[in-house]
């Protein structure tokens, strides 16, 4: 009898009488949205924004190239979030949609079933994201990846294995070609090492709304090479939420704290001198640090957040959440919509089309710009908290489940 017909026990991840949430996924969630705005607000605020990306206009300060305090406090706030909380984030998604399936399973509905059109709406809001707001979505790539990881649980854990293994050799094998070949390239002038040219500097400096986007369809293709880049890894990522969600690690209990004190002590042990390397030694190895050595930081992340939640939970059982646990927790509940929220913020905020405040404040140093990620941060946790008074889901997700009626 195939999986996709027998209904399968409970897994060790399952909430509680297999219903409910799981504390820790949402207080993770709320993580790591905020962590992806450590990342993305560097290109907010600098030349050429979006474009800056893929032009060498956003190089993070060498850690070890002597600079002052302020580079210093850049390099380690960018160094710390630069891809970890993005595949934390992915991780978290691939467990959430072992979630769905194990729901599914227990109504005795087929999957992927209505599933499709989620995934088919998760794409439209990321397309409508994409265009109108920022030009490095993840909504989009999720959306295709879910997919293919969908029609995965339905086979057997073998064959998720199997799959899991060949998208890390794959994504590993292109992160080292592509970095051999840019440690072994030439050092040439011009586009691609140069920073972004003038005009596109004037177009975030000082172009409307309607010319950015106008940019970003002209130049959809070149911006939406990321997800491919990086499939491999997003499939990877999905995969190992799904068996991380199996083996227990978001569930309370002895096995979920031991696999968590796990993860903290493998994933921060090797990811921090990973990361150090990656991102101190040569800018040449930017896609070994973003794409190899976050990951691994990201599951310490995972591991270490779990363990300090479950040490407050040993020394207070019972007590209700603080109020940094409650304020992560609303911000992991509502996360499409604060994702989505945070980048409308930082766009209203330093695009001429708004305030500005990239041009205001180009040559102030790197503190505006932590300030300015503290300011949203503050902006998403007050309005989270404030709409989950009178809503049990964020305003997107509350759109997605009126137009799929779920």
């Amino acid at each position: 009898m195939s999986e996709t017909t027998r209904r399968p026990a409970p897994p060790t991840g399952t909430p509680a009488g297999g219903t409910g949430r799981l504390p820790l996924l949402d207080v993770l969630r709320g993580v790591a949205i905020l962590g992806t705005l450590m990342t993305n607000i560097w290109i907010f605020a600098g030349p050429g924004a979006e474009w800056g990306v893929l032009t060498g206009g956003l190089d993070t300060p060498g850690l070890f190239s002597g600079t002052d305090a302020a580079g210093l406090a850049e390099t380690v706030f960018r160094l710390l979030a630069d891809g970890k909380f993005l595949a934390l984030l992915t991780v978290l998604f691939g467990a959430g949609l072992a979630i769905q399936y194990d729901a599914a399973r227990r109504r005795g509905a087929p999957w992927p079933g209505r599933y499709r059109l989620r995934a088919l709406f998760l794409f439209a809001e990321g397309l409508v994201h994409f265009v109108l707001i920022f030009a490095w979505d993840v909504l989009m790539g999720y959306a295709l990846v879910s997919l293919l990881v969908a029609w995965l649980l339905t086979r057997s854990e073998g064959a998720r294995g199997r799959v899991l293994r060949w998208a890390a050799v794959a994504h590993l094998t292109v992160m080292t070609l592509l970095t051999l070949a840019l440690l072994t390239a030439p050092a040439e002038d011009g586009p691609g090492g140069s920073g972004p040219s003038q005009r596109v500097i004037a177009l975030y400096a000082e172009g409307s709304w309607a010319e950015q986007i106008a940019f970003r369809l002209e130049n959809a293709l070149i911006l939406r090479a990321e997800p491919l880049l990086s499939f491999g890894l997003l499939l990877f990522l999905f995969l190992l939420g799904v068996r991380l969600y199996r083996a227990g690690a978001f569930a309370p209990g002895a096995a979920g704290e031991r696999l968590r004190r796990r993860l903290m002590r493998w994933g921060l042990g090797a990811g921090i001198p990973l990361t150090l390397a990656t991102g101190g030694l040569s800018p040449d190895l930017f896609l070994l640090g973003r794409y190899v050595a976050a990951p691994v930081l990201a599951l310490g992340y995972l591991g270490a957040i779990g363990v300090l939640l479950d040490r407050r939970a040993a020394r207070a059982p019972g007590r209700a959440p603080g109020q940094l646990t409650a304020s992560l927790t609303a911000v992991g509940r509502t996360a499409l919509s604060c994702y989505v929220g945070q980048n409308l913020l930082a766009a209203l905020a330093c695009y001429g089309a708004g305030l500005g405040l990239a041009t205001r404040f180009a040559d102030s140093g790197p503190w505006w710009v932590m300030a300015l990620w503290a300011v949203i941060g503050l902006l998403l946790v007050a309005g989270a908290r404030l709409w989950l008074r009178y809503a049990d889901h964020g305003p997107l997700e509350s759109l997605q489940r009126r137009v799929l009626r779920r």
